[in-house]
């Protein structure tokens, strides 16, 4: 006659996607912030897409800074997935061309519509991600 224990009831846990370390949360969050960087809205004179790093680009010193930090977190990103230090290199090459030229008054400001240096950057996170961790693409359709 042996009574079994109750199990405790075990705590739901919210499945966010985008929240683990592993290399498709990381793609689902780095591929939102590229959308929130370089193609939030689209300007309808131009039919041009711009983003956060376009935008805050106008902010003299501020907005350089805050959008910097954030290319430089996709590069952070794509170091703790193990990429070479070469594609390492170039996408910090990427953010670093587009804070200095971006930090000129008005060219900058133009540069940043025309130079995206995030996307290039999700360019060759893309490239590494499919050839050495396939399971993590998205077929769109």
């Amino acid at each position: 006659m042996d009574k079994p224990y109750a199990t405790r009831p075990q705590r739901l846990q919210a499945e966010i996607p985008g929240l683990g370390n592993d290399p498709a949360s990381v793609r689902q969050r780095v591929e939102m912030l590229e959308r929130v960087l370089e193609r939030s809205f689209t300007i309808p004179v131009l039919r041009r897409d711009v983003g956060l790093d376009a935008i805050a680009g106008l902010v003299p010193v501020l907005g350089d800074v805050l959008t910097a930090a954030m290319g430089a977190y996709v590069v952070w990103e794509a170091r703790n997935l193990g990429l070479p230090k070469w594609k390492l290199w170039r996408m910090g090459a990427n953010v670093a061309v587009d804070t200095a030229i971006g930090a000129v008054p008005l060219v900058g400001d133009a540069f940043d519509l025309f130079f995206r240096s995030n996307s290039r950057n999700l360019k060759i996170l893309r490239k590494h991600l499919d050839k050495h961790h396939p399971q993590t693409r998205v077929i769109e359709g």
